[in-house]
């Protein structure tokens, strides 16, 4: 997993620890290697806000030649036979530095395929079709003078559940297409309040009060909570535990919806990373009257470097949709995913993509028949700034 994840939040601010592995391939400005401001000098407000960009395109192909042109649960490459902007990512921000110091971030972006999955309905979503531009994070950050610094986030940022994340300037995936975890386990955004803390070099935590899933709008009159907690038992393995509770559904204040997740890195060598992701959700009444719907999932990954500039990555993943709450279909599906990758450029990465899909359903389609199986392959290049 190419990128920093942040202790309140997979890619919320730069500002946050870093987890083990391999860097961004931008990497953001520093204030601790800045020259020094004198004392009672502060540099001028427009010295200290950073922009950065991020751009990927894409090419993916289905073996299958579905007749609707339309890679089945895929998060964003889901469109067959075609070239795409998938994301132009534009962030201005003034990171956070220490107690008592204020800042804000924003996330532009606008696309053919990152926008309509990811963006939140009440912005520029409705309930039924999202557009091509979206405002993905838009947030003020303040460090409070306690302890180690208490820092607080108030308003829209990227969800911190998953191994996986939005991809942009501060990096990006091991892997160019979405696992079915990402896409349908856990949300993407929040709206709300969130507030994070390091307790030592290896334990820290967060906690937020939002208005739910991908929501820049409440759809109901109750509020979801989420947490994580971050270890590191030892220099190249972190773990993540987090979770959320909160009632989801439309109108709604009573059928809570569970999530639970856990992540898992490990980076043996320095080439290498190892990581697995595993899921658990349930919504109340959501199968019916009564029922419950469940859904679970897991994911590994590995990484390995094969030169300074190649590498390669895997994935396999199992996914339960057993009530088809999530999906729209009650199904297990399995995929294997690799990926090659070479770095043309210290900004600019081409990547390679071959996936086998599985369901136990006919859920996929062979030209205009059923079948339980899709295979596609894809090419991607990305430059951040």
């Amino acid at each position: 997993m190419r990128r920093p994840a942040a202790v309140g939040g997979a890619c919320v601010s730069i500002a946050l620890a870093t987890m083990a592995g391999a860097g961004p391939i931008s990497s953001p400005p520093v204030s601790a290697q800045e020259a020094p401001t004198a004392p009672g000098h502060a540099d001028p407000w427009w010295e200290q806000i950073a922009l950065d960009g991020f751009v990927s395109t894409t090419y993916s192909y289905n073996f299958n030649r579905p007749a609707d042109r339309i890679n089945r649960f895929r998060v964003f490459d889901f469109d067959d036979n075609t070239f795409k902007i998938d994301v132009a990512e534009l962030v201005v921000q003034k990171a956070v530095a220490g107690a008592g110091d204020a800042g804000f971030r924003v996330d532009l972006v606008a696309g053919g395929s990152i926008p309509r999955v990811s963006s939140a309905t009440g912005l520029f979503r409705d309930s039924s079709e999202a557009e091509d531009f979206d405002l993905q994070q838009a947030f003020v950050s303040y460090v409070a003078p306690v302890g180690r610094g208490l820092r607080f986030d108030f308003g829209k940022f990227v969800t911190h559940h998953g191994y996986e994340v939005i991809e942009g300037y501060d990096g990006y995936n091991d892997n160019a297409s979405r696992s079915f975890l990402f896409g349908f386990a856990i949300p993407f955004t929040h709206t709300g309040a969130k507030a994070s803390y390091a307790y030592s070099d290896r334990l820290s935590g967060a906690l937020m009060v939002v208005n739910g899933w991908d929501n820049a709008r409440d759809n109901n009159r109750s509020k979801s909570v989420g947490a994580q907690l971050a270890f590191v038992p030892a220099a190249a393995l972190n773990v993540y535990l987090n979770g959320m509770y909160g009632p989801e559904r439309d109108g709604n204040d009573s059928d809570a919806r569970t999530m639970a997740d856990l992540v898992t890195i490990w980076k043996p060598a320095s080439r290498a990373t190892l990581g697995v992701n595993w899921d658990y959700g349930s919504e109340e009444n959501a199968a019916g009257p009564g029922a419950d719907a469940v859904w679970t999932g897991i994911a590994a990954y590995a990484r390995l470097g094969l030169t300074g500039r190649v590498s390669i990555a895997v994935r396999g993943e199992l996914f339960d949709d057993r009530d088809g709450t999530r999906t729209g279909q009650a199904q297990r599906l399995k995929e294997v995913t690799w990926t090659p990758e070479f770095q043309v450029a210290p900004h600019f990465v081409l990547r390679g993509d071959l996936r086998v899909d599985w369901s136990d359903s006919d859920v996929f389609l062979n030209r205009s028949d059923p079948d339980d199986t899709q295979t596609t392959i894809l090419l991607n290049a990305l430059f951040a700034f």
